[in-house]
């Protein structure tokens, strides 16, 4: 689909949020004297409808693995928060995206979280059939009614693609222009995630905001106080973060001597990931996708991070563990040793995301400052604020001051 701009050469914007723009401002301020978003970014369901409409469905968002496509005739039923979505993989290997809604009545093609197999879509009430690329294959009774044309009722599309492993939509069916991730596929390109195998998935129910997720993501602030197996692997103060465009936000973070990665005690039982610098084997990067996507790239693994904003106080959150194809080859190989870490870090940051929207229903709190190890949460404010102003988040943008 082409792309629609303003007449200005600019992506068009979002409707203002209700939020108060005051609190905004303060948001915006440079680093070091910025505030917190306000408290009904975390709280108010009317700011989680308009995140749903407009971050979430309104523009690019990670809704799949391109795994969970294995071959043509593969599809598979998602929600993006503004309605339902099929994705399938076509003869020519594409992936396509599509409003999940039969052109005659409105069925559902598929139920929302269950997958398919198969040379057509067809709907399960009346037997209407698309092609996978969309089109209209038949239509029973149809054949000789009179003005029916075919080609007028293909499944409705929006733009689609598979970058590096995840499948990526934009819901808006075109407004958000091209997927603006090409400087970070420069970091990404070197840890092949396309390549590597998935042997391992948790899912997590957290009873926090989405935003509050991320925002723990982006800072080892809280290392010291809720992580000690972390900051005995990696130095919680190490590393420096990415320029970045809004669109996506991250840094690196170094292991410590003798540590081959992340585990409890720093060993690796895979292999490292071919093609990486010896400064890559030596660091981990921690990338977030604005909106849904933390990416964590080890030195001998990928952990991605889904998240599935499901109410203003809940998240479910998708975790997956990918090793390379020769470590799968070792006798004895078991994933245990990064899953685990994970599991327990992962398990420790949730509780702590809990409780901080626990206390963000108290009507006495307020938005806070940002610690000088807070630049990456910075970022991430700025480009939510933004775009509750009406600010594209996926126009590319200046760099957040650091």
């Amino acid at each position: 689909m082409v792309s629609q701009t303003s007449a200005s050469g600019h992506l068009p914007g979002y409707p203002p949020a209700p939020v108060d723009p005051g609190q905004l401002a303060e948001a915006l301020r440079p680093f070091g004297e910025s505030r917190m978003l306000p408290r009904a970014a975390y709280t108010d369901p009317a700011v989680f409808e308009w995140e749903r409409r407009n971050f979430l469905g309104g523009g690019w968002m990670c809704v799949a693995r391109g795994a969970q496509l294995p071959a043509p005739g593969a599809q598979l039923a998602v929600d993006i928060g503004s309605g339902g979505m099929l994705l399938t993989r076509a003869g020519d290997g594409m992936v396509h995206a599509f409003a999940n809604t039969c052109r005659h009545r409105g069925h559902e093609l598929l139920p929302c979280g269950s997958s398919a197999t198969g040379k057509a879509i067809v709907c399960p009430y009346h037997n209407w059939a698309y092609e996978l690329s969309g089109e209209l294959r038949g239509a029973p009774g149809f054949r000789d009614a009179p003005g029916f044309d075919p080609a007028a009722w293909p499944l409705r599309q929006v733009p689609a693609v598979e970058w590096h492993g995840l499948v990526f939509i934009d819901g808006s069916g075109g407004a958000a222009g091209p997927l603006p991730l090409a400087a970070l596929g420069e970091i990404v390109a070197p840890y092949e995630p396309e390549r590597l195998v998935t042997v391992a998935e948790h899912s997590y129910d957290a009873a926090a905001n989405w935003k509050i997720l991320t925002e723990n993501y982006h800072e080892c602030y809280h290392c010291p106080a809720i992580h000690p197996e972390l900051c005995r692997v990696s130095p919680p103060r190490s590393g420096e973060n990415y320029a970045s465009s809004g669109s996506w936000i991250g840094g690196w973070m170094s292991l410590r001597d003798g540590a081959a990665t992340m585990s409890l005690d720093g060993h690796s039982d895979g292999v490292p990931l071919r093609g990486l610098s010896e400064e890559e084997l030596r660091t981990v990067a921690y990338v977030a996708v604005f909106p849904n996507v933390l990416l964590s790239l080890h030195p001998d693994y990928v952990m991605t991070h889904r998240l599935v904003p499901l109410a203003a106080d809940r998240t479910l959150i998708e975790c997956t563990w990918a090793f390379a194809p020769e470590a799968l080859e070792r006798p004895g190989f078991d994933p245990a040793y990064a899953v685990d870490f994970w599991d327990l870090t992962n398990r420790q940051d949730w509780a702590a995301c809990e409780s901080v929207q626990r206390g963000l229903t108290s009507p006495l709190a307020s938005p806070g400052p940002m610690a000088p190890d807070e630049d990456a949460v910075y970022a991430f404010v700025t480009t939510v604020a933004r775009g509750y102003l009406g600010h594209r988040v996926t126009e590319l943008l200046e760099p957040a001051a650091r």
